[in-house]
Order: structure tokens, then sequence, then C-alpha cells
């Protein structure tokens, strides 16, 4: 009988041993561990959403996410783009090249990594690096029509006016009614003389879109021959957009010293006095 009681204790202590086992696992909470994938689907979602703020002028929260994303998956070299975005847009251009030199060691065959770059030299005043991060970029997508124009840009800031037309033109024949690029050869061909040319160029851009600066500058252009024709298209550019009453302003748009002159003995004429005082009020009142 005892060595019977003692088998009994013996299996009910094990019954209660397995049976606390099985009432801790049931209240053990359950943990999920994401997979790579998941994460990577994370931080791209992440990704579009800071890119989606900085469209619509949310930079700081752009900011914020970006740099939350790269946290999460600091792989993918899309995401040090957005991030690269984000920076820009908040003026941390040293930070910028930073995560833009990550994303070309994760990918070097991506053009928007250098076009991205070319844009933060121009803004630091560095044009020489500007056109070697664009020309790297267009090994990569030779037909980028807006990475032409900035490198037509950059010789229209060396006075390489024949090479700036030339490049110019070739991101019009990929994009026929890219109005820019036809505006900034109207531009090149005033500081080369050829103020005819300039004169049809500008005419041309408006065509496609009645911009203050090809206005202004097709204005400039007739002031001697028509004068009140360039008096009325000089008061719609300055109604359009006042900034063009600055000269520094069309320093920055890539306006030649030839035609800067021009528009500044336009603009001392008494029938746009008004306008002229008006377009520096509203400079002035935005600021």
């Amino acid at each position: 009988m005892k060595q019977f009681f003692k088998k009994i204790l013996w299996i009910s202590l094990i019954g209660f041993y397995f049976f606390r086992i099985e009432k801790v696992q049931a209240i053990v909470p359950y943990y999920y561990f994401p997979t790579i994938k998941n994460l990577q689907k994370q931080s791209s979602y992440i990704g579009k959403n800071a890119y989606q703020m900085l469209y619509f002028g949310q930079y700081e929260n752009s900011l914020n996410l970006a740099k939350l994303a790269i946290k999460i998956n600091g792989r993918d070299e899309k995401l040090w783009l957005i991030l690269a975005e984000a920076q820009i847009a908040n003026d941390q251009y040293k930070n910028a090249l930073n995560s833009l030199n990550k994303a070309e060691q994760i990918n070097s065959n991506t053009s928007e990594i250098y076009f991205a770059k070319s844009n933060i030299y121009l803004r630091i005043s560095q044009p020489t690096k500007a056109k070697i991060a664009l020309e790297k970029g267009l090994k990569i997508e030779p037909n980028n029509h807006k990475a032409i124009f900035q490198l037509g840009n950059i010789l229209l800031i060396e006075k390489n006016y024949l090479g700036a037309i030339k490049l110019f033109d070739k991101s019009i024949k990929i994009k026929p009614n890219f109005w820019q690029a036809i505006n900034n050869q109207g531009l090149a061909y005033f500081e080369k003389n050829n103020i005819n040319l300039s004169i049809k160029l500008f005419k041309s851009a408006i065509s496609i879109q009645e911009n203050a600066e090809p206005l202004l500058g097709l204005a400039s252009c007739i002031r001697i021959n028509d004068t009140e024709l360039a008096i009325k298209l000089a008061k719609k550019a300055l109604a359009k957009d006042p900034k063009y009453v600055n000269y520094d302003y069309r320093k920055e748009q890539l306006w030649g010293e030839k035609l800067q002159t021009s528009t500044e003995i336009l603009l001392q004429n008494e029938k746009l006095k008004e306008d002229v005082i008006l377009a520096k009020t509203k400079i002035i009142e935005s600021s």
C-alpha cells in the first residue's frame, strides 16, 4: 500500500509539473517578428509618404519620415534619394550629398543620384562639380531632356553660348514643347547679338506658355523698334511675376549682361514707372 501511494504521489507530481508547464506556456505573450520582406515593404511605404509630403510642402515632416524609412531599411538607394530630396528642401545640402553618396555605394547605375548631386552643386555655386555629375548621369540616361537642359544652363553660366544652344536644341528635339529650353536659347542668342533669332525664340516660348520670362525677354528685344508693344509686354510680365523687376533675380535665371542692360533701360521708361514700383512693393510684401 505504501508503495502504491508512493506511485500515486509520483504520478501526481509529474502531472502537476506538466500541467504547470502548459499553464505557463499558455500565458507567454506571442511576439510578431517581421520578415525582411515585410520590413522592406514598410520602409517603402514610409518613403512614399515622405515623398508625398515633399510635394505638399511639408518639408520637416518629410525629412523625419525619410529618416525613419532609412532606419528600417538602409540598403535601398531609392530611400536614400528621398532622404536627400527632403534634406535639400530643408537646406541641408551637406547631409544631402552624404545621402547621395550612400545611394551611389548601393547602386552606382542610378542616373537620378547624379542629377540630384548636380542640383545641389548648382545651389551651392559649384558649377564645375555640377557639370561632372550631370555628365555621369547622362551616360546612364542619355535622353533625359531636363538633364541636358541643365547642362546647357551650366554652359550658359560659362558663357559658352554655342555649346549651350546645341544642348538646348537637343533637349527640344526630345521634348518639342519644352518652352524653358526655347527661352534659354533666346537668352543665349541675345548675347551672341542675334536679336532677330532671340525674338523668334521668345515668341515661340510664349506660344507654348505665356510666362513672365519670355514676355520680358521679348520686350527687351523690341524696345527700340516697337516701344509701345515692349511696354505692354513688360507690364504683363511684371504682373505675372514681379520678381523679374529685380536685376539679381534675372541673373539667377541666367540672363546675360547684354540682355540685362537692355532690360534695365526698358524698365526706366516713364510709362512703366508705376508697374516697377508695384512689382517692388509686392516683392517686399511677400518676403
